[in-house]
């Protein structure tokens, strides 16, 4: 069974950028959708929420996929 797909098609996209580039998804959460885990395994490593039904959903899918191309841990980020 594959993970649940936002009801946001932007946001949507940013969670399968992010999977492209291999980040995992944790699905569920308090106020959030989900989370979305970096490669890096410790506890340095990146966590992103995704919201379920956030104010500005282009906003927050621009914002995520900055937040996954900026990742200090891929190689060749920031």
């Amino acid at each position: 069974m594959g993970r649940p797909r936002h009801t946001n098609k932007e946001i949507e996209a940013a969670v399968a950028h992010a999977e492209s580039k291999g980040w995992r998804v944790l699905a569920g959460g308090s106020h959030a959708w989900g989370f979305l885990l970096c490669r890096e395994r410790s506890r340095d490593g990146c966590r992103v929420p995704v919201y379920s039904t956030p104010r500005n959903p282009e906003g927050h899918a621009r914002r995520v996929r900055h937040l996954i191309d900026s990742c200090p841990h891929e190689p060749g980020g920031s």
